[in-house]
């Protein structure tokens, strides 16, 4: 967590860097357009579906003591993900015209806007092929219980990010942007290398086919496949209709959900990374009992720490942006744009945190096929609900990007209640009873944080930004946390003790 969470401060710096320089311009509409296309490609092939099916393979091969099954495995797995992805982003070059004009972006009008997207699409095509073989990486050294080199990865890629804004970007333009993001990839496979070295890897040669560890791997993969790529789609609706909406849509849709997942990466990403393993080896070791009180344990500490995010995102978002984004093309309007898509995308964020642990347990379970069926609903509903309210908007006088957040927040919350019915049927109940005191505590005082919140602002109208938003966030996060440790919420004392421990740990290297 608190190495996803500098990772996050270094997003933080990158989004600063990009919305002073290019605020929420045509060119950066572009941007986002074009990256569509390799975030596609890097998720269906090697982001979350191979995760969810390589690590509880892999691991279970380290619980049966059975190395060279398990490098086996995860070699054949590499050749596969290296040659995939690089036939297919071969072809998304060849056919990149079509794509944009056709696929990504039908709403541009500009013809000069249209051919950018192109060029940047072209130049980022590079990033699938080594981010593919990066994640494998990462879930390998998840699987080894190592966690702090995947979970500063992301930073290495941010600073591949910043580095082109401070040096190619005032040279190349948005072009030196796109060349970033190709760097910032090369990092975030870079960094992970040493990690690797020392968990004694092995590479065998062959695509492994008639092995039945890699054919279980792409038969639990297969499902999963199919709801990374409904989620995927979701997105290029949400691309396509921004595209048409007024200029400045798309790229305040992204820098708004990109700030939500700031503490979504924080929180539950970290959190998730860090159970599924172990969920793994309670599932191969026939502890059904200890994943559902893990799994309930998990998650209570999970709401602990997203509910007072969300609800504070959401009342603190405009002196927040203010303080960090304002300047350079990121002027009034900007901010009046990304923050409406705020409000709305803060709303999801703890159905978004569940979501990340809920689909964990299931894939620990060797089960991708349900959280896919649910994950597909959602998208489906997601889709619609956008077409939906972003025409209620509009005809009610709001700006209509604000709808495609709603919609987003609704139907995740929708998908994780859903998957934590279906859990809770499979695990024949989630003995909510015994977190039940500290999940309402967490819920009066997230309240209640509001509440203060609401008249902090009301207090400070007109003072300084860097007051409003700084001094709302210490007093949010102060009176929250005194509050749960008032209302006895165990993760209010727990969380001060594992990270006092972990600090002592660190301190003694023979430990």
């Amino acid at each position: 967590m608190i190495g996803m969470a500098l990772s996050s401060l270094t997003g933080l710096a990158s989004q600063i860097l990009i919305t002073r320089a290019f605020g929420t311009s045509a060119e950066i509409d572009a941007f986002y357009a074009a990256n569509r296309i390799p975030e596609i490609l890097f998720n269906l092939m090697a982001g979350g579906a191979l995760a969810s099916a390589f690590i509880p393979t892999f691991t279970t091969f380290l619980t049966r003591k059975d190395p060279d099954g398990a490098w086996r495995l995860a070699s054949s797995i590499s050749w596969l993900v290296i040659l995939t992805l690089t036939v297919v982003s071969l072809l998304a070059w060849l056919i990149a015209p079509w794509l944009v004009e056709r696929i990504l972006t039908p709403g541009f009008e500009a013809q000069a806007q249209i051919n950018l997207t192109v060029k940047l699409l072209r130049i980022m095509l590079i990033s699938p092929v080594i981010f593919g073989v990066s994640g494998l990486i990462m879930g390998i050294l998840n699987a080894h219980q190592r966690f702090a080199a995947p979970a500063l990865a992301p930073a290495a890629y941010r600073f591949g990010i910043i580095f082109s804004l401070l040096v190619l970007v005032p040279r190349l333009g948005v072009f030196g942007l796109a060349w970033g993001s190709v760097l910032g990839s090369l990092l975030h496979l870079l960094l992970q290398i040493p990690s690797l070295i020392r968990i004694s890897p092995r590479l065998f040669p062959g695509l492994g086919l008639g092995n039945p560890a890699v054919r279980e791997v792409g038969r639990l993969m297969a499902p999963r496949l199919i709801g990374v790529a409904v989620v995927q789609l979701n997105f290029l609706i949400n691309t396509i209709i921004a595209s048409g909406l007024p200029e400045g849509s798309l790229s305040s849709i992204t820098y708004a959900f990109q700030i939500m997942l700031m503490p979504e990466i924080v929180i539950a990403q970290a959190i998730a990374i860090a159970a599924l393993p172990t969920f793994s080896a309670q599932v191969a070791s026939g502890d059904l009992d200890d994943l559902r009180s893990s799994l309930m344990v998990t998650l209570r500490g999970l709401v602990y720490l997203a509910l007072p995010a969300s609800l504070g995102l959401m009342l603190l978002r405009e002196p927040v942006l203010d303080l960090l984004f304002r300047g350079g093309e990121f002027q009034l309007e900007s901010t009046s744009m990304v923050s409406w898509a705020l409000l709305w995308y803060a709303a999801g964020l703890l159905g978004h945190s569940i979501l990340e642990i809920i689909t964990r347990a299931f894939y620990a379970m060797n089960d991708t096929r349900t959280p896919v069926l649910v994950g597909t609903a959602a998208m489906t509903l997601n889709a619609g609900l956008s077409l939906l309210f972003a025409s209620l908007f509009t005809g009610w006088g709001l700006m209509p990007h604000g709808g495609l957040a709603l919609a987003n927040s609704l139907a995740t919350a929708l998908e994780s209640a859903a998957l934590l019915l279906l859990m809770r049927r499979r695990l024949n109940g989630l003995q909510t009873a015994s977190i039940r005191r500290g999940l309402l505590a967490s819920l009066l005082a997230a309240l209640m944080m509001s509440a203060v919140l609401f008249g902090w602002l009301r207090l400070t109208s007109g003072q300084a930004t860097w007051l409003v938003a700084l001094g709302g966030i210490m007093l949010g996060l102060l009176f929250y946390w005194g509050s749960t440790l008032l209302l006895r919420a165990p993760e209010a004392s727990e969380f001060p003790r594992l990270i006092l421990r972990r600090v002592r740990r660190q301190s003694r290297p023979g430990l």
